[in-house]
């Protein structure tokens, strides 16, 4: 085992490969406040990539309700109860990650699903915890509550189904860090099924081989933004390029959310492999639950993200979300407008802090007609 840094949990910690970051690393920022599960991003990847024999059961992006919905079922209470209790309250991550947790001849703690465990992807679909007694009122967090994960693969910066690959034929690309399989070396042994605790990578029974979630790179190498994040009717996802800490940049407006305002949060940090997908939190949730899955922070990004409105970089950033299917990589606040550009500095979109108005009378005096409101 080699000794990589994990910026998520704070320090140094074993990986089965040296650390290498690539030159750019693909990133996805997701807003939990306001994601209605519509199930446009799951349709729009699953006709775009697994409409073929041997992938009826795959769903790349999916959308779960939680705290009781799972695809596969049970996927992180499994290797959470694998893992066993962690201390995840500092900035510095004291407990063991799946890599320094794996049994003797292991590269990582993992454990392979059922195939009925992925005939459920809707499983505790809108399902609620809580009560609401006799006089209870709205307060925040809520008395009672759900919200929804969307959930793609990670495209890790230490992926566990890359470190857990006998054959080595999944692969991290250096020019814009998604991860890949070779299906031309994969012999279907699903170790890497097994290993990746989020439980995005699937076997084809008709190929024999390993499939997984490819970042729509095709899309990315010509500077469009993955299916999932431009087909997304709530506007809640913004895809480009996510830097380390110490590189971060204020004009790219995934490293403003991550690294500057510090409002996006990765899903459960510390399993250690430093996802590259980040979440915005909902706020209705108990900061406890969110803690546990998001990591230290939660309540101090929460807080944040509710006084938006008093940094106009980040209300820039977030009106970012959805206004363009292009690769924003620059971004910049202009009087009342946040801009957009690209690699080369050409403007992409130009977005209004508020929405103009416009009021259609009942009378046209100018055509002297009748219009109606009414559509």
């Amino acid at each position: 085992m080699s000794k990589v840094y994990n910026w998520q949990i704070g320090r140094q910690m074993e990986y089965p490969y040296e650390g290498v970051r690539p030159r750019r690393q693909f990133g996805l920022v997701m807003d939990l406040n306001k994601c209605i599960a519509c199930q446009t991003c799951t349709v729009a990847c699953k006709t775009t990539w697994t409409p073929g024999r041997g992938q009826e059961y795959m769903f790349w992006n999916n959308v779960e309700s939680k705290p009781y919905g799972y695809y596969p079922l049970g996927w992180d209470v499994n290797i959470l109860e694998k893992l066993g209790v962690q201390e995840v309250s500092g900035p510095v991550y004291s407990g063991k990650t799946l890599f320094e947790a794996a049994p003797d001849g292991e590269p990582v703690l993992g454990y392979l699903p059922d195939d009925l465990d992925y005939a459920h992807p809707n499983i505790g679909e809108d399902d609620s915890v809580g009560d609401m007694t006799r006089g209870a009122y709205l307060q925040a967090p809520h008395l009672q509550w759900m919200y929804y994960l969307p959930r793609i693969c990670n495209h890790c910066t230490y992926p566990a189904c890359l470190g857990s690959c006998p054959r080595q034929s999944i692969y991290k690309r250096p020019e814009d860090g998604i991860v890949l399989i070779d299906q031309r070396r994969c012999r279907g042994y699903r170790e890497c099924v097994k290993g990746c605790p989020y439980k995005k990578s699937f076997f084809n029974p008709m190929t024999r081989v390993s499939e997984k979630c490819i970042g729509c790179y095709p899309a990315v190498e010509s500077g469009r933004q993955t299916q999932c994040t431009i087909t997304c009717i709530g506007k809640i996802r913004l895809q480009g390029f996510v830097s380390a800490p110490d590189e971060a940049r204020e004009d790219n407006p995934i490293d403003y959310v991550v690294h500057v305002a510090k409002i996006a949060r990765p899903l459960y940090p510390q399993f250690g492999l430093e996802p590259n997908v980040y979440y915005i939190p909902p706020v209705h949730v108990p900061p406890s639950f969110l803690a546990q899955m998001f990591g230290a922070g939660v309540e101090q990004a929460i807080a944040t993200y509710r006084a938006a409105s008093q940094d106009r970089k980040l209300i820039g950033a977030l009106l970012l979300f959805g206004a363009t299917p292009q690769i924003i990589h620059h971004y910049r606040v202009e009087g009342s407008f946040t801009i957009g550009y690209d690699d080369s500095g050409a403007e992409l979109v130009r977005v209004p802090f508020k929405e103009p108005i416009f009021m259609r009378v009942a009378f046209d005096e100018k055509y002297q007609t009748r219009r109606s409101n009414m559509t």
